[in-house]
């Protein structure tokens, strides 16, 4: 009896979706999840909205005087890129869902958006004269084909 209670509460202490680590052992519960991966995702979350509205406070100035956009044009183009940026997480999720699961999803995701943060930085530094409006927003993303 007391047997079978220790041998059923060792059971209760790993997880019992049949996750296991790198060398193909059983996790404890203690170690999984919890506030150790919530506060990873959390401070990335906080860095990456810093980032995002750092980005989007000064991008019509960035298009109109880098880019040589007209205000209109980039007032417009920051609009449709703002729009497009709150649309992703649907097609993030579809993705998710259908292929490549939460973890993957996000970290494919981050490595997209720190690459695309990066070209931007270092396009900021240089002036480009562009006739064509789409031409000129997709010209930092260039090197990333």
């Amino acid at each position: 009896m007391v047997e079978d209670l220790e041998s059923e509460h060792a059971q209760r202490e790993y997880t019992e979706d049949g996750s296991v680590d790198l060398r193909g052992n059983p996790i404890l519960r203690c170690k999984r999840g919890g506030w150790t991966a919530c506060s990873f995702i959390v401070v990335y979350e906080v860095f990456e909205r810093m980032a995002f509205y750092g980005i989007a406070s000064n991008l019509v100035l960035y298009v109109t005087n880098k880019l040589h956009q007209g205000t209109v044009d980039a007032a417009n183009n920051v609009t449709n890129w703002a729009g497009t940026v709150f649309l992703m997480p649907i097609l993030g999720a579809y993705v998710a869902d259908a292929y490549l699961g939460r973890y993957w999803t996000f970290v494919i995701g981050s490595a997209i958006y720190l690459l695309v943060i990066f070209i931007t930085v270092l396009f900021s530094h240089h002036s480009f004269s562009c006739s064509y409006t789409f031409t000129c927003l997709l010209l930092p993303l260039f090197p990333a084909y």
